[in-house]
């Protein structure tokens, strides 16, 4: 099977396709801890490298902002870093094994809040109209401050979430022979 960049592209449009319908769809089902909006972006960076990835990432908010509110245009430097980081780890280690996904998941769980909380307070002033509200509002009351309230909120859901995604990507790489090929064919040509 021969990677081509018409065929990177479509499986880009597919993965911001992934984000968007599968974050709105959690959105709106309101599912606690679980976001899935960036799987696109993790999916297309393991199988095409986090140049890929941040096409996909990037055009994700765009369409969200788009579609749902110019305020999601600026949470893309988020996506962005995901790609990065998924990227350049699955170049350098084999993504196909459960550790690496694992450690994958947990470092971008905590790169994701570190970008995204000063964006959603100043966006958003730490509140974003999600069931992690609660959270936020419950440890401001406590004393703690909009930066802590916010940031312990996201990191508390994206723990959940980006660990997820990643086993999500793992699984559907271990599921569809051909996604693992072309794993295998980007490796050799990055080498």
């Amino acid at each position: 099977m021969k990677v081509n960049k018409t065929m990177i592209l479509t499986y880009s449009a597919m993965g911001i396709a992934l984000n968007v319908v599968l974050g709105t769809a959690v959105s709106t089902l309101k599912i606690p801890l679980l976001f899935l909006d960036t799987i696109g972006t993790v999916l297309i960076s393991v199988l095409f490298g986090p140049w890929w990835g941040i096409l996909t990432g990037g055009l994700t908010n765009v369409v969200l902002g788009a579609t749902t509110g110019a305020s999601a245009i600026f949470f893309g430097i988020v996506n962005i870093a995901i790609a990065l980081v998924v990227g350049f780890i699955a170049r350098k280690f084999d993504f196909t094994k459960w550790y690496v996904a694992l450690i994958t998941g947990l470092i971008i769980s905590i790169v994701a809040p570190l970008i995204g909380t000063p964006i959603a307070v100043a966006v958003y002033g730490g509140l974003n109209g999600s069931g992690m509200d609660l959270v936020v509002l419950w440890l401001r009351s406590s004393g703690e401050s909009v930066f802590a309230s916010t940031f312990i909120s996201r990191i508390t859901g994206n723990l959940v979430d980006k660990i997820i995604t990643c086993f999500l990507v793992l699984f559907m790489i271990g599921r569809m022979p051909f996604l693992s090929r072309i794993i295998k064919k980007e490796k050799k040509h990055a080498a």
